[in-house]
């Protein structure tokens, strides 16, 4: 009776051992399932999950359900939650660098899109160790077009009107269109449009399937503005305390989502528009005189980041132009 109690208690001994083994993070982000970028997240938290043997279980929170995206940075950072993803141009209010991406036709294409992140990845990099952050991967969006209830042929034909923006970018953006800017995340974009909250807006193909737009608006313009980014980023003493070989794990999952991500990005972007265009939206290629426009606010928007990211973003731009 004696052998066959203590043998009970070693072996509740190494299952509560085994039990305590695993680590469990959480991870918000900021978009549905059924978006791209969430696809990417949920494959990399399982190829964490099986290199890492079971050491780590991550948790996804997606469609902003646990933290809306302008707290997730904040929430990593104080090790609320572990691990998130975020648009990275929303942080650009508290530091120039992070809005790198969205500055209208600086970088309109995947493949002057990944230079730029190149370029910029080390300063982004070393702004979030000083915070207790490591940035695991960056996966940019399809290029941004303009989306509208009307034809527009040019920035005068959205003057005046109620502009969906999504990043301080994109906002001034507005501005300088001389729209009225008017803050609204993904997941409320279809009933800011049905209440008349916005009447436009300029974001991806991806945004317009994920939220139906063809229920709410008439026309979008390819105008490939740019490709913001979304950021994975985890709390550096949360990753510090781990096992070297989960810290592998995750590592190389990270640089595997990094390159599916924008694998995915560039072969979906082209699905995107045309299904748009089969559920009844006018998929255009915007006017001479609309890329004109853009154009022109873009070289003012360049201009007005190098100045506020200061010698680093003078270093990021002679890096992407050398």
């Amino acid at each position: 009776m004696r052998i066959a109690f203590v043998a009970g208690l070693v072996a509740g001994a190494l299952v509560a051992g085994q039990a305590t083994a695993q680590t469990g993070w959480d991870m918000p982000t900021p978009y549905a399932d059924g978006n791209f970028h969430t696809r990417n997240v949920r494959e990399f938290v399982a190829d964490v999950e099986k290199a890492a043997g079971g050491k780590l279980k991550i948790t996804v929170h997606s469609n902003a359900s646990l933290i809306k995206m302008p707290e997730i940075k904040r929430a990593v950072q104080s090790g609320q939650v572990q691990i998130g993803e975020v648009l990275i141009s929303v942080l650009s209010n508290e530091d120039a660098m992070f809005g790198f991406e969205s500055i209208p036709g600086l970088a309109t294409s995947y493949a002057e899109a990944k230079k730029l992140y190149a370029a910029a990845k080390p300063f982004v990099s070393q702004r979030f160790e000083k915070q207790g952050l490591m940035l695991l991967y960056s996966v940019a969006w399809p290029p941004q077009g303009i989306y509208a209830k009307k034809p527009v042929e040019s920035i005068a034909d959205l003057r005046g009107t109620k502009f969906r923006t999504y990043n301080p970018s994109t906002s001034r953006f507005a501005e300088l269109m001389g729209a009225v800017p008017t803050t609204v995340q993904v997941p409320e974009v279809p009933q800011a449009f049905r209440t008349g909250l916005v009447d436009a807006m300029i974001t991806s193909g991806a945004t317009g399937v994920d939220t139906q737009a063809w229920d709410y608006l008439t026309h979008y313009y390819d105008t490939q503005a740019f490709l913001p980014q979304n950021v994975v980023m985890v709390n550096k003493g949360a990753f510090d305390a781990l096992p070297a070989d989960v810290k592998k794990a995750i590592t190389e999952a990270a640089a595997r989502a990094e390159e599916r991500g924008w694998k995915m990005s560039e072969e979906l972007n082209e699905g995107y528009k045309k299904t748009m265009a089969e559920k009844g939206i006018k998929v255009l290629q915007p006017s001479a005189k609309l890329k004109a426009d853009i154009a022109a606010i873009g070289k003012q928007m360049a201009e007005e980041w190098a100045k506020r990211a200061g010698s680093d973003g003078e270093k990021v731009l002679a890096a992407f132009n050398k």
